[in-house]
């Protein structure tokens, strides 16, 4: 899957210019000098936000292993087990980053307000969707794509994904508190 979020055009339109996750030059992303997991596991940038942020693969493996965002404003945490659940989630709730800390009332507003800054957004994700071989009608709603997220911030896979700064500290949680 990896390959095509790096070189389908209708996948890379919308990962990249619509939720923000640019894979077509794996090469380039290099992770920050000294960010690295807690448990000494390998830690594999795969592709990055416009920001620069990092989206890493957790461990040894292939795209199958967990996926943690690290942020360069010093916030990290797993997003998926696997790139497919990520590239599921992404085409749910492209807006996930606006996601922590807000109520339901508050998720409803950013969605309405991203769908109205991105005109044909549903159009782009079915066609980004089934570029990838995925039938839009099967992806999760966008409430329980942000309970997934909530979800693998706490417990044995946020343990296991923690990550540690360069000089030494874990980074804050991205979902430190949970949505209504």
């Amino acid at each position: 899957m990896l390959p095509l979020l790096g070189a389908d055009e209708e996948v890379v339109a919308f990962f990249a210019g619509v939720a923000d996750l640019e894979a077509t030059d794996p090469s380039s992303h290099l992770l920050e000098d000294g960010v690295r997991l807690a448990s000494g596991a390998r830690l594999e940038q795969f592709a990055r936000a416009g920001s620069g942020d990092a989206f890493c693969f957790v461990g040894e493996g292939g795209e199958e292993r967990p996926v943690v965002y690290v942020s360069l404003d010093g916030e990290a945490g797993p997003l998926a087990l696997g790139l497919p659940e990520l590239v599921r989630l992404f085409l749910a709730v492209p807006w996930w980053r606006d996601a922590p800390g807000r109520t339901a009332e508050e998720l409803r507003a950013v969605a309405d307000e991203y769908r109205e800054d991105m005109p044909g957004l549903d159009w782009r994700r079915d066609r980004a969707a089934r570029a990838l071989g995925l039938d839009p009608a099967g992806l999760p709603s966008e409430a329980a794509a942000l309970a997934r997220l909530v979800e693998l911030s706490r417990g044995r896979v946020a343990t296991a994904c923690l990550i540690v700064g360069y000089e030494g500290d874990p980074l804050d949680p991205l979902f430190g508190a949970v949505p209504d």
